[in-house]
């Protein structure tokens, strides 16, 4: 069986989050430079909290497209109208309202991107919705930012027409935007941890829930291009985080965990199992009740790893620790994905 195999809607989501990322880059370099061409500090105050948020979510992006694990690369116009922008912002063809509008325009569309991609994820699996969770953080602030920046823009408009200020207090739009991330922007996203970067417990339960959805998704499929699309994205998946683990996770509990060597035993003959599945046929008899046999080992490997290894790890590292063995793992995760990719 071939993994090289993509469904290209997952393809497509992947460009798709490639594409919010280049406009993330955007916003923060937009950010700072209205801030430095900006002397309400009132103003500034609120860029800068903004500056902050965007800052974060380019964590949080990062850690989104290291979990959904399929490559893409953003739009070639999308590229070019971020480059344009750019010019612009930099330039003095633009009023400061004018600038701010530009951003505000921009703050919409990376919102409906957000959206757009998990209403995607819901159609496309259970998998890919477990793996882009944490976009909607992105989503919520992305909405509230846009509230915030029409006031700006109502305060900064009036100024350049009229050199006074507005009847309107400045943040008479701040209510709309706590209405935002209180759920006004609806069903279609829910918040989560404001954290850029989260512990090492989070990143490796978000792996185990995926791949959980996708076993769920080949048995639930009786069609053997599906199962092997799903297959496929089990294989990367499984491989990667295993590697990732070996490399950074599980010498790191080795001083107070115990017995790692059990661990590393599950995850060979986990290995051995996932290279049987790759060289059987999707459509072989035996292709499911291998599948599941697959399943019951990682499940059971799932187990001890959230109990026990987690407790461990809970008990001997605190949350800074954490947070930095979570990114020392996703950057391990992502050199191994662009090496299987290539």
């Amino acid at each position: 069986m071939s993994i090289a195999i993509e469904d290209s809607k997952r393809t497509a989501i992947a460009c798709k989050l490639a594409d919010i990322k280049e406009v993330q880059n955007l916003l923060i370099a937009n950010e700072e430079k209205l801030m430095s061409s900006c002397s309400d500090q009132e103003i500034r105050d609120r860029l800068g909290h903004m500056l902050a948020d965007d800052r974060k979510n380019l964590g949080i992006l990062d850690t989104v497209s290291v979990q959904y694990g399929v490559q893409g690369k953003p739009h070639e116009t999308v590229t070019m109208m971020v480059e344009k922008i750019g010019q612009l912002m930099d330039g003095s063809e633009l009023s400061l309202y004018e600038k701010v509008s530009q951003h505000e325009l921009l703050k919409h569309q990376q919102f409906m991107s957000g959206v757009l991609v998990h209403k995607a994820a819901q159609v496309v699996g259970a998998d890919v919705e477990a793996a882009i969770t944490p976009l909607n953080t992105l989503n919520f602030e992305n909405r509230a930012h846009q509230e915030q920046l029409k006031g700006v823009l109502e305060i900064l408009g009036v100024r350049e027409l009229t050199g006074q200020e507005p009847q309107q207090g400045l943040w008479a739009r701040v209510q709309d935007s706590v209405a935002a991330l209180s759920g006004i922007v609806g069903s279609a996203v829910t918040q989560t941890s404001d954290k850029s970067d989260m512990s090492i417990e989070d990143i490796i339960r978000m792996d185990h829930n995926k791949v959980s959805m996708l076993f769920m998704q080949i048995e639930k499929s009786n069609d053997p291009q599906k199962i092997e699309e799903y297959f496929g994205q089990i294989y990367k998946d499984l491989s990667v985080h295993a590697e990732a683990e070996e490399q950074v996770v599980y010498p790191a509990v080795r001083s107070f965990y115990g017995d790692t060597q059990e661990l590393y035993d599950e995850q060979a003959e986990m290995k051995v199992m996932l290279a049987d599945l790759k060289s059987s046929s999707a459509s072989a008899a035996d292709f499911k009740s291998k599948v599941e046999l697959l399943k019951t080992a990682v499940m059971d490997h799932v187990r001890q790893e959230e109990s026990t290894m987690f407790a461990a790890i809970r008990s001997n590292c605190n949350d800074a620790q954490q947070e930095r063995l979570a990114t020392q793992f996703k950057s391990a995760k992502s050199k191994l994905q662009e090496q299987l990719a290539a």
